[in-house]
């Protein structure tokens, strides 16, 4: 067996309007469908993030909040592959979304920071 790619991500977000904003008008993720679904009181949101690969965003009522300190057994966090990094900062940071300072992971030697979703979801940019 071969799995060739990763096809999306899922996450669930608390509020609709305001993680649209961020994903799209703040992170430029392109949309691709939107949708409400009426029998289960929800929006349902693709966005493209490259050819192959693509996150969807889920909006449901009374969520329990996300368990993160000490992590708990799950998806610990998000990472999308940048080219230049410190660019990629300096527009999050004019946009209002704060970044931890860059760090050299130990084991690549590669250029990585994290900053957070509006649910604190960890986002990480590796260079």
């Amino acid at each position: 067996m071969k799995l060739d790619l990763i096809h999306h991500v899922a996450i669930i977000v608390s509020d609709y309007e305001k993680s649209k904003d961020f994903y799209v008008n703040k992170l430029n993720f392109e949309i691709i469908r939107e949708n409400f679904r009426v029998e289960r009181d929800d929006y349902k949101l693709d966005l493209k993030v490259s050819e192959n690969t693509e996150l969807e965003i889920f909006a449901m009522k009374n969520s329990p909040k996300r368990v993160s300190r000490p992590e708990a057994c799950g998806l610990r966090h998000l990472c999308f592959k940048v080219k230049n990094i410190e660019e990629v900062i300096e527009e999050l940071n004019r946009k209002g979304i704060e970044t931890e300072p860059i760090r050299i992971d130990e084991f690549t030697n590669s250029k990585f920071t994290f900053f957070q979703d509006p649910d604190g979801l960890p986002i990480e940019l590796h260079e």
